[in-house]
């Protein structure tokens, strides 16, 4: 009878299994593909959408209804824009549309669009799929991106320009009627993915040259395509904002469909956030500049305004700002601008998880996978809390030891639950237990289980990063649930060495548990699986330990 219950229990398993596997084939979270490819096109072009031009801010910019200049649209729609620059160096492959000068193009070829794809990960991008791009130029009294033809078309020696070196200058060049050359300058470092973009203006007329640099990213609310789980908590998408009164402010677009942001600041920066990856514009150091939010043609506008400069006759002056495109890489963006790593969001826990994440880096670079890095900083946490533990576990042992005692009284006195009390205190003076004793530790060591659960979720490292055999992204479900599995099983096992609540409702419910956190972490990129399993398994090993020496402490009286 008990073979054919075992027996049964497998064939039931093994049936759930398969019948999970192809759910999730059939119904399960899509993984994301790369998508079809779309032409890149000007937004200034016949094909293209000639509002456009009325996203650009005014240098006055004294209310919403100043956002949109007086242009002169359909002069705009008859002026074509030449072919657009390619840009490539060994981090960026960029299009920039001379018509504006705009950034409209930025994909990153040491990053897959999808695990082992040829395609490299599309970030910004003007096409039918997606409009995120980042736009700057010179408005105010003389600034040629505020003269009522609308954007002004630059001209460059050349259609494809691919670094050779070390470095990369690309230069944009106009001439006004007036005879002011505007020249916009895009500058490259090899390994780097800022891009040094500078206007230099030599004003050849008889006039003083009075203009305003704007910088801004411009993304419509489509959904983070870098997001390859949707599962468990999500990564933010949104504006944020650094300035001198609060060094890392969120402005999502819900908040922008509100209502608009604006403020005042020296230096600081404005980014666009999304999973792994994030643009942002950071302007020179030493001025006061304008930051705002616009909601304008169903794009969402964040960006940056820089104080009017004048440039006399006869004389060159030079205004510039970095724009950055790429991974949240925690070395290079704190050497862009302070707090720009702050952009890799650990939530209110960052104290505790920033440490983390320097020791998994550094736990990497001796191991050389970062699986093995995931397992070597669980070993450490739990090393480091292991006294912590070891008292919650004593605890519980002693509770586990006691409990037929307990059942004893509950049964006892019955339905007088002021006596049960009374002895049940007794007991625990008695044995020196510690009801609470098992819950205190717990709760200290949450908070650094809940930072380590960010830092593997924020860490594009871990993107496309394999650890061994059929687990080839750490970031991304494990495609046959063999760890979320093992996980159950460990949960299990964990539970079975706890003692069991009075409650037989309770009792119940913790036997159900660890099948639903089996369910649940099903879908979980397999790091973080992993994480959780290793755990498990550590904590098992230590109770087990202290049980036996329970029982031995306990068979010796």
């Amino acid at each position: 009878m008990d073979v054919q219950r075992v027996i049964l229990i497998a064939a039931l398993a093994l049936v759930s299994y398969l019948m999970v596997l192809q759910w999730n084939e059939d119904y399960g979270p899509a993984q994301h593909q790369p998508q079809q490819q779309a032409t890149t096109v000007s937004a200034y072009s016949n094909s293209g959408d000639s509002q456009s031009i009325a996203e650009l801010p005014q240098a006055s910019d004294a209310s919403a209804s100043a956002d949109i200049p007086v242009t002169d649209n359909s002069a705009v729609a008859e002026a074509e824009s030449g072919s657009l620059i390619h840009i490539r160096t060994d981090v960026l492959d960029l299009l920039v549309d001379p018509r504006g000068g705009d950034i409209i193009q930025a994909a990153l070829p040491q990053h897959d669009a999808v695990l082992n794809s040829d395609q490299p990960f599309v970030l910004l991008e003007q096409n039918s799929n997606r409009t995120y791009v980042a736009q700057s130029g010179l408005i105010g009294q003389d600034g040629p991106d505020a003269a009522k033809g609308g954007r002004p078309l630059y001209t460059s020696q050349q259609t494809e320009y691919v670094m050779d070196g070390d470095s990369l200058n690309v230069d944009l060049v106009l001439t006004t009627d007036s005879g002011v050359q505007v020249t916009k300058r895009f500058s490259f470092a090899k390994g780097e993915y800022k891009v040094g973009v500078e206007f230099i203006v030599n004003n050849g007329s008889a006039d003083a040259f009075d203009a305003v640099l704007f910088g801004q990213i411009k993304r419509d609310g489509t959904p983070d395509p870098s997001q390859q789980t949707s599962m468990g908590m999500q990564s933010y998408l949104g504006a944020v904002f650094s300035t001198a009164e609060n060094n890392y402010q969120k402005v999502d677009f819900g908040d922008m469909d509100e209502e608009r942001f604006k403020t005042s600041s020296p230096d600081g920066w404005v980014a666009m956030v999304q999973h792994y990856f994030l643009s942002a514009w950071i302007p020179a150091p030493g001025a006061e500049y304008t930051y705002q939010t616009r909601k304008l043609n169903g794009n969402y506008i964040a960006g940056f305004l820089s104080p009017d400069f004048s440039v006399a006759p006869g004389q060159t002056q030079t205004v510039s700002a970095t724009f950055y495109a790429g991974p949240k890489d925690v070395d290079q963006l704190e050497q862009i601008a302070p707090n720009l790593n702050l952009t890799i969001d650990y939530g209110w826990l960052w104290w505790i998880a920033s440490p983390l994440y320097m020791l998994l880096k550094w736990i990497h670079s001796v191991v050389g996978n970062w699986g093995l890095s995931i397992i070597g900083i669980t070993i450490l946490v739990k090393a480091a809390l292991f006294h912590l533990n070891a008292k919650a576990f004593k605890s519980m042992a002693k509770m586990r030891k006691f409990g037929p005692e307990m059942t004893r009284l509950k049964e006892l006195y019955g339905d007088d639950r002021q006596k049960m009390s009374q002895e049940m205190m007794k007991l625990y003076q008695k044995e020196k237990i510690n009801p609470l004793g098992g819950c205190l530790p717990i709760l200290v060591q949450m908070p650094v289980f809940i930072a380590l659960y960010w830092v593997l979720m924020e860490s594009v490292e871990l993107r496309h990063a394999p650890f061994f055999g059929y687990i080839q992204d750490l970031s991304q479900m494990d495609p046959y649930f063999i760890l979320p599995i093992l996980m159950g099983v460990t949960m299990f096992i964990q539970q079975s060495l706890n003692p069991t609540p009075p409650d037989p409702m309770q009792a119940k419910m913790m036997k159900m548990l660890p099948i639903l956190f089996t369910f649940f972490f099903l879908w979980f990129p397999a790091g973080l699986v992993l994480y959780w399993l290793v755990n498990n398994i550590l904590s098992i090993a230590q109770q087990w330990v202290i049980n036996k020496q329970i029982e031995a402490g306990a068979a010796k009286d």
